[in-house]
């Protein structure tokens, strides 16, 4: 493929039949709280498209401090409305519409090893504040397959129903914040989804970026951590929005990931033949790793339709023709939960 940040993007914000089917049952506007991260742009343009396919008049609102030039391009180009601001800040939330639907994306992983505080700021104590200042609203609410116990590669990995077992600050803040939205479908009889993602493929990021970039750097790929599961990043921004019309009271959990258990071998051996280098690797593979089981995600939304090698290969055709990168590597191999 003729890769371009254009092509890139259309491919990620096209919805699908089902999704604008499923446009045409929410109702109310559509807000993304911190969607100028590595997924809401891209979420909110695919909201966006799908308004427009399905003719209906939800305005989608996407809320953010907005650091990225990128990002605030492309949604302006699509029409998304925008709203800058520190959600964190002095009467932020107070001035921001009311929406019935929110898409939650706000949080924090990265530098909670130097500085836990801003991390459970983020991911707890703003929470609170938005749960109260939109009480009664329809919340899907992205969270972690971090919030899990790490399991047998052969066990098919976590269901929705494994109990939390969280390992580390990042992972146990993640879990607070499930913890307060599901309060406030108690206290505020608000519906809720709570969103447990395990990492998106963008091709500007992502496990597979992260693989490809060793190769190319020999840099040896410890394989402690044997294998993962991803799905292609618009497949996870279709059922954020699709997953409005599974919010519930009390809280619902989903978990979106790709159906396959991808091992870290094979995949760097198959991005190393796109890349024409040989991945170096150490280490040795343990019995357990972090893994969701995305079986009822495919039951209620079928399966995505990008494929492991797909993405593979279009990840070495990205690389190879000087796509950009985004600098934000998943730390995917990470076995103590220090971000």
């Amino acid at each position: 493929m003729n890769w371009s940040e254009e092509t890139l993007n259309q491919l990620l914000v096209t919805p699908s039949a089902g999704m604008v089917e499923d446009m045409k049952k929410i109702s109310g506007d559509i807000m993304i709280l911190g969607a100028g991260g590595k997924m809401g742009p891209t979420l909110a343009v695919l909201a966006k498209n799908a308004v427009r396919a399905a003719g209906t008049n939800q305005r989608v609102i996407a809320v953010s401090r907005f650091s990225d030039p990128y990002a605030v391009k492309l949604l302006e180009e699509n029409e998304v409305e925008i709203i800058s601001a520190d959600l964190l800040g002095d009467r932020a939330l107070e001035q921001l519409p009311d929406a019935e639907n929110i898409i939650y994306m706000a949080g924090r992983k990265f530098g909670t090893g130097s500085d836990a505080g801003a991390t459970w700021a983020m991911n707890t104590s703003l929470p609170t504040l938005v749960t109260r200042r939109f009480r009664g609203a329809n919340f899907v609410v992205f969270s972690t397959g971090n919030v899990y116990p790490m399991v047998p590669v052969t066990s098919g990995g976590c269901t929705e129903t494994t109990p939390p077992a969280p390992v580390g600050e990042y992972a146990m803040s993640s879990l607070g914040r499930e913890r307060v939205f599901e309060h406030a479908a108690q206290a505020y009889k608000s519906k809720v989804l709570i969103y447990r993602l395990n990492y998106a493929v963008d091709l500007r990021y992502g496990v597979f970026y992260d693989l490809a970039r060793k190769i190319l750097d020999d840099e040896p790929i410890d394989v402690a951590t044997p294998c993962f599961n991803c799905v292609w990043q618009g497949y996870a921004n279709e059922i954020a929005v699709r997953a409005l019309l599974l919010a519930d009271n009390p809280a619902a959990r989903l978990n979106v990931t790709g159906p396959e258990v991808v091992s870290v071998r094979y995949a760097a051996e198959k991005l190393g033949q796109h890349l024409g280098r040989k991945p170096v690797f150490t280490g040795e593979e343990n019995s357990h790793a972090l893994l969701n089981n995305s079986g009822l995600c495919m039951e209620k939304f079928g399966y995505p339709s990008m494929g492991m090698n797909e993405l593979i290969r279009w990840q070495a055709e990205w690389i190879l023709s000087g796509g950009r990168h985004l600098n934000k590597p998943t730390h995917f191999e990470e076995r103590a939960g220090k971000f």
